[in-house]
């Protein structure tokens, strides 16, 4: 009997997506995340600069936000991106179940009216697996399944949660200055809690990271 992917691969054989900054570990592919906050679409952005492939973005057509293509400019071509508009909340648990099982697109995006529970999560969880074994055979990278929730998020089961947020700039000179988020590790299986100071300066958006040690973080 076959066990399940997670059992028989590590995060070696799965891959990690790069981190901005350089943050390690990355986050494991074959598995979802989450990403919440008020800057999760700027987080989620950077994790795409950092990523190569087509990427399948599955947002709720109810809703009057949608991704601005223009506005992804700056961190990758929006031509990469596949858009899913779903009518119905239980359309966008099957479009990202379907999108991770293909294993097609090395990363799919979907944007949460409210967290999901943990059935629904685990049923992710396992067609990211599934997607995994395709897209190995295929000579593709491991699915990665990134939630985008609202607030401080709340998906149960996910392997690990970002919290991002908007930041002091470090100074007003315009040759010092660029733009700046707090990034928070607030939960993960194999990594503590911790926060970050992320920076984008220069022409090029360059992300520095620097570590936020006095900072109490609450593991939600």
């Amino acid at each position: 009997m076959s066990l399940p992917i997670h059992q028989t691969h590590g995060r070696r054989a799965l891959g990690e997506q790069p981190l901005p900054g350089g943050l390690a570990p990355g986050l494991l592919r074959g598995r979802v995340h989450e990403l919440c906050g008020t800057a999760r679409v700027a987080l989620a952005l950077m994790l795409l600069q950092l990523s190569q492939g087509p990427v399948i973005w599955i947002t709720p057509s109810w809703l009057p936000e949608r991704p601005y293509p223009c506005g992804m400019a700056d961190y990758m071509h929006p031509g990469r991106v596949i858009f899913a508009r779903a009518r119905r909340p239980e359309d966008i648990q099957w479009a990202a179940e379907e999108a991770l099982r293909s294993g097609a697109a090395p990363m799919v995006l979907v944007e949460m009216p409210s967290p999901p529970a943990l059935t629904p999560v685990r049923r992710l969880h396992l067609a990211a697996q599934t997607g995994a074994e395709a897209a190995h055979h295929a000579g593709r990278a491991a699915p990665l399944g990134l939630l985008l929730s609202t607030g401080d998020g709340g998906a149960q089961g996910v392997e690990s949660r970002w919290h991002m947020a908007a930041g002091p700039s470090p100074s007003g000179l315009l040759d010092e200055g660029g733009i700046a988020w707090r990034l928070e590790r607030r939960r993960a299986r194999s990594a503590p809690v911790a926060a970050w100071s992320l920076l984008r300066q220069g022409d090029a958006g360059q992300i520095t990271a620097r570590p936020i040690t006095t900072a109490t973080i609450t593991s939600l």
